[in-house]
């Protein structure tokens, strides 16, 4: 089914970033970082939104807080 596919591609999106970084250290090499079998439309679209939340995440924090406030100084 379609949504099994998109679900697992999003699961080993989001785990690929720490899976990578396990293979850097030579370990859990059983484990790949992209599932050859189940490749497809809809889980090469979920791996992608997987593997891109975490930048979209640091690019939507830097906004918050203090970078929306406008700079403008008051003089007296």
């Amino acid at each position: 089914m379609w949504w099994q596919d998109l679900l697992w591609g999003l699961w080993n999106g989001l785990t690929a970033w720490f899976v990578l970084i396990a293979h850097i250290f030579n370990a859990w090499e059983k484990y790949p970082i992209y599932d050859i079998d189940r490749a497809g439309n809809w889980y090469d679209f979920g791996f992608l939104a997987g593997a891109g939340s975490p930048f979209f995440g640091m690019f939507n924090a830097r906004h918050r807080g203090g970078s929306r406030r406008s700079r403008t100084t008051y003089s007296s």
